[in-house]
């Protein structure tokens, strides 16, 4: 009885679902009669015994999965993990998956994580979990795989572009996720969003109101790169602390002359101060709202790497209680009526990511070395100077450089507009 009602609940999921045959004779009852078929028919035959929850979900998934790479279906422990993941804690190894030709592709490892720290990069592959193969796994199974007790051990193989592939053992923990963080550089306030969680605008709010205790801040850097994405509403709520006014972001589903819009309201954080935005190809879905609303006003300049190209929507639709079906329900448009999917935002100015290393100093005479040259009364507050900008700026972090640069160089290029 219970495995009928089973059936009775796939054949009234997917009624709802338009069907369209080549043959005009077979009617969609047909389908979904052969649909309930198939599954008593592998519930009987089928070399071993597989309870019913097993096989409507399976069913299920399989559907979903095989619509786009994000959508799914959530059985209630399931639910239960990302409805954690959104809060800002849960366990793994962070970091950010989705599936493309049968492997796990990272879209980015989440800073801080065990994932981050054993090396892992944005558009890695994985192509074992210990020295099993994914191919054949959906990229729930994958994950599931990827996830198990605090402080035991995965050993993961790793495909990267003109590198053989590697094999990685990585310690499993509790993910913690500061979402933001903020430092002084300088005369430039640095912002670092890692993920859209709930917590995530107030968190950026509290760093900037932080920040704008300095008086002389020439403007300011916030970092989504690495960013995977997370809530759509909290990548608004980001894109409104910028903008005065206008569009943020468009969702259009299937009725796509009724668009959801997302507009800005008055009201600019940091009071009109040259902003840079900084990107690469692990910045994806929220983190490409919001640097494609931005670029779109001419808010902020994009800085960085084309990005990872994920235009979809994914809603969670209950079904109690079983658990929940994560189904692509639109695609978002930049203000501009830009998708970005499998595109991706293009940067204002590409720079790529690069080692910085300084040079040897060359033998040479400066003035200074020069038999009876002045002395320069401005000497020590000079010196003092530059100590300070060599002790404050991320060296190591060329692209983080390029953007101080940026920064410092509209500040200064406004204030002589102003001046003259």
């Amino acid at each position: 009885m219970k495995f009928k009602i089973l059936i009775l609940f796939v054949l009234l999921i997917f009624s709802s679902y338009p069907s369209y045959a080549k043959d005009k004779d077979i009617s969609e009852y047909d389908y979904l009669k052969f649909l309930g078929e198939s599954i008593e028919k592998i519930k009987s035959d089928y070399v071993e015994h597989i309870d019913n929850k097993e096989i409507v979900e399976s069913a299920i998934n399989g559907i979903l999965s095989s619509l786009d790479p994000h959508s799914s279906f959530l059985n209630a422990k399931s639910l239960d993990d990302m409805k954690i993941q959104t809060k800002g804690e849960f366990g793994g190894l962070g970091i950010e998956v989705t599936m493309e030709n049968g492997f796990v592709k990272v879209i980015s490892p989440i800073d801080n994580t065990p994932a981050d720290k054993a090396g892992i990069k944005a558009g890695d592959y994985i192509t074992h979990l210990d020295k099993k193969s994914v191919i054949g796994l959906s990229l729930d199974e994958a994950v599931n795989k990827m996830r198990g007790p605090v402080g035991s051990k995965l050993q993961v193989t790793i495909g990267r572009v003109d590198n053989e592939p590697f094999d990685v053992t990585i310690k499993r923990d509790i993910i913690k996720i500061t979402t933001v963080r903020s430092r002084l550089e300088k005369d430039v306030g640095y912002v670092r969003i890692t993920t859209f969680s709930e917590q995530t605008n107030n968190s950026t709010k509290d760093a900037i109101k932080k920040l704008k205790k300095n008086k002389n801040l020439k403007g300011y850097i916030v970092d989504l790169r690495n960013n995977p994405g997370g809530l759509l509403e909290q990548a608004v709520a980001i894109s409104d602390l910028f903008l005065e006014k206008g569009e943020i972001v468009s969702t259009r589903g299937r009725d796509s002359e009724n668009p959801e819009t997302y507009k800005a309201r008055p009201g600019d954080i940091i009071n009109g101060l040259p902003l840079v935005v900084l990107i690469n190809s692990g910045s994806a879905s929220a983190s490409e709202i919001v640097a494609g609303a931005l670029q779109d006003h001419k808010r902020a300049i994009i800085l960085g790497t084309q990005s990872f190209g994920k235009g979809s929507v994914q809603t969670i639709i209950p079904v109690n209680p079983f658990g929940a079906l994560r189904m692509t329900t639109a695609r978002y448009f930049t203000p501009s009526g830009r998708s970005i999917q499998k595109k991706g935002i293009t940067p204002d100015i590409t720079v790529e990511e690069a080692k910085v290393e300084k040079l040897e100093t060359r033998n040479g005479n400066r003035e200074s070395d020069l038999k009876g040259a002045l002395d320069n009364p401005n000497k020590n507050e000079e010196n003092k100077d530059v100590n300070e900008t060599k002790k404050n700026q991320s060296v190591n972090d060329f692209q983080l450089s390029r953007a101080l640069d940026l920064v410092r160089g509209i500040s200064l290029y406004k204030n002589k507009l102003a001046i003259n």
